[in-house]
C-alpha cells in the first residue's frame, strides 16, 4: 500500500462473531477508523445482522473461504468450491487465504476467474492468535512493525479475543495521536 501518507490498514479476520466483532465496530468508531474484514461463509451465514452492521458502518470485506479452509492441505477443487461457496454470502473481490496459506495453481485459478479474486496478505501480523504471547507482547509487536502503508491483520475470534481486546483499542489510540487515519482496502 502507498507509504507516503499516513495511512494504516487495518484488517480482521475469521468473523463474523456475534460478541467480538460488535467490540471491533465499537471502537473503531472511537476513532472513525475504517477496517476491512475478511469473513468466512459460514460465520455469515450464521451472523448475518452483524455482517451488515460491518457493512452499514461503511467497512470493507473480503472472502476468508466458507470454513476457513487450509489451501495446503486441499486440492484446487475443493479449495475453489469452497471459496465460491463462500461467495454466495461475501460479495467481494477480495480473498485472504485462511493461515496465509495457498499454491501457485490455486491462486492462479482465483485469479482467472470473472470476476476475479485480488489476494490480500498483510504486512504486519499482530500474533493475536497465539495464546503463547501476552496481549503486552501483542500490543508491542503491532507498534514496533507498523508505519505508514501497513496492513495489520488481527482476528476476531475466540482464540484471539484476549489479546486483541487488548491490543486494538491502543493500537487504535497510539496511531490516531500520531496522525494516522485508518482506512479500509
Amino acid at each position: 500500500m502507498p507509504e507516503s501518507e499516513k495511512k494504516i490498514y487495518l484488517t480482521f479476520d475469521d468473523g463474523p462473531h456475534p460478541e467480538i466483532t460488535p467490540f471491533v465496530l465499537d471502537e473503531l468508531a472511537k476513532f472513525n477508523a475504517k477496517a476491512t474484514f475478511f469473513c468466512i461463509g459460514k460465520n455469515v451465514a450464521s451472523f448475518p445482522a452483524v455482517y451488515n452492521r460491518i457493512l452499514g458502518e461503511g467497512h470493507g470485506v473480503g472472502n476468508h473461504t466458507f470454513d476457513h479452509l487450509d489451501g495446503w492441505r486441499s486440492d484446487n477443487v475443493e479449495y475453489k468450491a469452497n471459496i465460491l461457496k463462500a461467495r454466495e454470502y461475501i460479495d467481494s473481490e477480495l480473498f485472504r487465504p485462511p493461515y496465509g496459506r495457498i499454491t501457485w495453481n490455486q491462486q492462479k485459478d482465483l485469479t482467472s476467474l470473472r470476476p476475479s479474486f485480488k489476494i490480500i496478505m498483510w504486512s504486519v501480523l499482530s500474533g493475536d492468535f497465539d495464546i503463547n504471547i501476552s496481549p503486552e507482547q501483542c500490543c508491542k509487536n503491532v507498534i514496533k512493525n507498523t508505519e505508514s502503508g501497513s496492513v495489520i491483520v488481527f482476528h476476531d475470534s475466540d482464540k484471539a479475543n484476549e489479546r486483541m481486546r487488548y491490543t486494538l483499542p491502543l493500537v487504535l489510540k497510539y496511531f490516531f495521536e500520531k496522525g494516522y487515519f485508518f482506512e479500509k482496502l
